[in-house]
């Protein structure tokens, strides 16, 4: 079973929390409530996420403080942050949010179908990283025990490497097929570069299958770094 992606929302007001849950539930993923920057920050010390909705006006702690921790954490500061903010004080204050690490910079009142098509493509890529970390793994295991692996049931090295070469290109093809999209759609230059950074690790995964096959006298391929 496929495990749901989470989404971190960051808003000081419960009703524009439950306006967010309303647009995005339709996503199917885990939403994450946070009403302050510090709950936010507290959120992020043990979960994952996708993606992270920040609103800019906050007491205390606003969103530019908040995205600046995040920034600063190596377990958080590759996380997308799209910024809502229901003022607009020009392309200074825009400039600031891109500045704090921002991938998005959105004024309310804002579309909601935008605004949730924007989330999904997030969650699509953190799902290809979630796939391609556990392709790597799977390497990474064949690797260290010199021969044999134990995924579900004991499995001789020709079949192991043909069922990572499958799923690494059911991955691939999804990949290319997101970037296809990302392109069509003129989607914002942050999703797109990562995209293509998903496609480049792919690329060093499959070099590095591809040496652990027979004949190819290369039996201690490394695998690349999953940063």
């Amino acid at each position: 079973m496929v495990q749901k992606a989470k989404i971190l929302l960051v808003d000081d007001r419960p009703e524009n929390l439950l306006a967010l849950e309303a647009i995005l539930s339709a996503l199917d993923q885990t939403l994450v409530r946070a009403s302050s920057g510090e709950e936010a920050l507290k959120a992020l010390l043990t979960d994952d996420f996708a993606v992270i909705l920040l609103d800019v006006q906050m007491p205390g702690m606003d969103g530019f403080e908040t995205a600046a921790h995040i920034k600063r954490r190596e377990r958080t500061r590759d996380i997308p942050i799209i910024f809502l903010t229901a003022i607009n004080h020009g392309p200074h204050h825009t400039f600031r949010g891109y500045a704090a690490g921002a991938v998005d910079y959105i004024s309310k009142p804002f579309d909601p179908w935008v605004l949730r098509a924007k989330v999904s493509v997030f969650v699509e890529l953190y799902m290809k990283n979630c796939q391609l970390r556990e392709q790597a793994a799977l390497l990474r295991l064949q690797l260290e025990g010199g021969g044999k692996v134990t995924l579900g049931s004991a499995k001789e090295p020709a079949g192991l490497l043909a069922e990572l070469s499958a799923r690494l290109a059911a991955v691939e093809e999804q990949a290319e097929a997101l970037s296809k999209q990302l392109d069509d759609d003129s989607a914002d230059a942050a999703a797109v570069a990562t995209a293509a950074h998903l496609e480049r690790k792919l690329t060093g995964l499959r070099r590095a299958l591809d040496a652990l096959e027979p004949g190819t006298g290369n039996g201690a391929a490394s695998v690349p770094s999953q940063s």
